[in-house]
Order: C-alpha cells, then structure tokens, then sequence
C-alpha cells in the first residue's frame, strides 16, 4: 500500500485493492483504481483534530489477534493494555486509512460467508466489501475522550453512505446497518473485533443503538464519556445526513 504526502488539504492513498467507483459521488472523493484522494475542505463536515491514536497493523495481528482473554483479562483489558503500550499518534490521515484498511480486510473477510446465520440473512460477498470499504473511511472520524465528536465525514452515516456509493435499496442498507452493529458481531467476532480494533487506538461504538436513521458509529478510545457522546449524537445536523443523501441524485 502507498501512502503519498500531499498538500494538508489534501489526502491520497493507493489501496491493495481497487475501491468502488461509486465512491466518487461522494463529495470530496475521488477514486481511480486503487487511488484514492479526498479533498478534505470538501469532504469533512467537521474536522477540528486531525489526529489520531493508532497502532501498527501487524504488530496487531502477529501479538494481539491470537491472544487469550482469561478469567482475570478481558479481551477489552488486552486491547487497552496494548494500546497503552504499542499506541502512537499519526498526523497523517493516510496513514489511518492505510491502517484502517487492513483491521476492516480482517474482521468483514469473506471466509465467514459460509456460515448458516449470514446464510440466511443473505449476506453476500458484496456486502461485506461494502462494510470493509466504508469502515476504513469511518477511521477518519474522531471521539475526543470528554465525548466531543471533533471529526465527522459522510463515512459516519454509513448505511446512508452505502445507498449512495453502491446503489442499495432502503432494505439492503438497513442490512448493511444490522450487519455493522448487531448481528455480524456475536461474541467469537466481537472478539476478534475488539482486538483489531486496537490498530485504531479505541473499541467500536455504535452511535446508531435506539435510533431509526441510520446514523452509524465510529472507533472511539477506551475511557470515553459516552454519556456526552449520546448527547454530541442528538446535535448531529439532519443537514449533514441530507448532504449525503443528495450525493447520491
């Protein structure tokens, strides 16, 4: 994966792998092949910390993935310990999309396609790049610890984001959206998300729990006042979902 430097307004990344084209109805994003640039200024919604916790990938995959919690370490206490220990701060957004893309490639890989419940949900191949492709831009957004959103792109809204950039119906992004924040994860890969999610310095929350529309989640760091979080969700701007919506006409 190449990362380029650019201009602070600026961001570029050459994925593995060649992004959706339909990336490029969202605004500020521009997708030939495997490159990807996004205008920041055009993109954001709010972008007041460009700066993020990470950790290298693969010393998340060879250290944390095959670790085992144990009657007195929750798999949550061996990601915040190896957040502690391994995690940095990057001031390069590509650098956490490059990252992003290799924790969202582990954790919606195509191997679990065989397994009867996402059988019969009729779960597809398609569907889980969709969750690996918008995931690795929702790393771009930003929990501060006192519950603040202080980054928000149209990545966050993902199940809204989907219908844009893959042409879903309503009831296929409601499944995207179920997929992401209830039924993908029973505990064998909330485990497994828990820890990849260290790559990301934080755990996966759900800002769309008790809500109708849609209105996705993000990674946000172990500690964070999620009583103020829920209240930053409430402020979220019906403008900004209608921005993303208006993407896709």
């Amino acid at each position: 994966m190449t990362v380029t430097p650019l201009a602070p307004s600026m961001i570029e990344v050459e994925f593995p792998i060649p992004f959706h084209p339909g990336w490029d109805k969202i605004t500020g994003v521009t997708v030939t092949g495997r490159n990807m640039r996004i205008d920041i200024d055009a993109y954001f919604f709010r972008y007041e910390n460009p700066s993020w916790l990470v950790c290298d990938w693969a010393g998340v995959r060879d250290e944390l993935l095959n670790a085992t919690e144990t009657q007195d370490t929750a798999v949550e206490q061996l990601a915040l310990n190896y957040v502690k220990t391994h995690g940095r701060t990057t001031d390069d957004p590509a650098e956490v999309l490059a990252i992003a893309w290799e924790a969202t490639a582990y954790l919606f890989r195509d191997e679990h396609l065989s397994e009867p419940g996402l059988i019969k949900l009729g779960v597809q191949a398609r569907h889980l790049r969709m969750l690996r492709e918008v995931g690795t831009l929702m790393a771009l957004n930003r929990v501060e610890l006192s519950g603040k959103v202080s980054n928000v792109g149209p990545a966050w809204m993902f199940p809204i984001a989907c219908k844009v950039i893959f042409g879903l119906t309503e009831a296929e992004a409601q499944l995207v959206d179920e997929l992401y924040h209830g039924t993908w994860f029973d505990e064998r890969r909330r485990v497994e998300a828990v820890k990849a999610n260290a790559a990301l310095g934080g755990k996966l929350v759900h800002g769309c729990q008790s809500q109708v529309d849609m209105r996705g989640g993000a990674v946000v760091p172990f500690g964070v006042d999620l009583a103020e979080f829920r209240r930053e969700l409430r402020h979220f701007g019906d403008d900004w979902i209608e921005q993303v919506e208006a993407c896709g006409r």
